[in-house]
């Protein structure tokens, strides 16, 4: 618990609670603020000791999941970010001698990415680090306490999956429809 003295911790989603909050949402606050730290922390040391970029990381991991390569329609859609997003990021990491592009057979407009030599290479040496940050940030808790919570969280995924799901089948009771007529006055 902080002292009178010591100095105030850094905003961060959880100070938005308040005392009467309900649990969920204190716990949904809590999540996402250990999510956010962690990925600052993560982002931080990719730059400082690989001069490198999260989207570049998880690109260049993506490709050696799948050493034959993938469209990058299939990065796209992967990683959940536009065409235009992994355009630039292979034309950057082409350009370093990470990746290379090859020609797809059967369908003459798509593209191929796949490591090269070099890009495996580096890309062993930023996933060991990467593994040793993450498991120094979660240091605080036992082993015994990280399996726990491994396991509470997977009881708790398949509830969101579901409420993924059910949140996309709603539609808005609210959502009108446009009229063409010009709006009438009021007399």
């Amino acid at each position: 618990m902080p002292t009178p003295d010591s100095p105030p911790s850094p905003p961060d989603h959880e100070t938005r609670l308040q005392a009467h909050d309900h649990t969920a949402l204190r716990l949904w606050l809590r999540l996402l603020t250990c999510t956010s730290l962690i990925e600052t922390s993560v982002r931080q040391i990719l730059r400082a000791d690989f001069d490198s970029t999260l989207p570049r990381f998880d690109l260049l991991a993506q490709l050696e999941r799948h050493p034959q390569g993938l469209r990058m329609s299939e990065l796209s859609q992967r990683l959940m970010v536009t065409g235009g997003n992994i355009t630039a990021l292979a034309d950057q990491l082409e350009a370093e001698g990470l990746l290379r592009r090859k020609p797809v057979s059967d369908d003459r407009r798509a593209v191929r990415l796949e490591l090269s030599a070099a890009g495996r290479k580096r890309f062993a040496e930023m996933a060991e680090g990467h593994e040793r940050w993450i498991v120094s940030l979660f240091e605080a808790l036992s082993h015994d306490e990280q399996r726990q919570l491994l396991t509470l969280l997977a009881r708790l995924k398949p509830g969101l999956v579901e409420g993924k799901r059910r949140a996309g089948e709603r539609r808005p009771a609210n959502r009108r429809t446009r009229s063409t007529a010009p709006p009438r006055s009021v007399a």
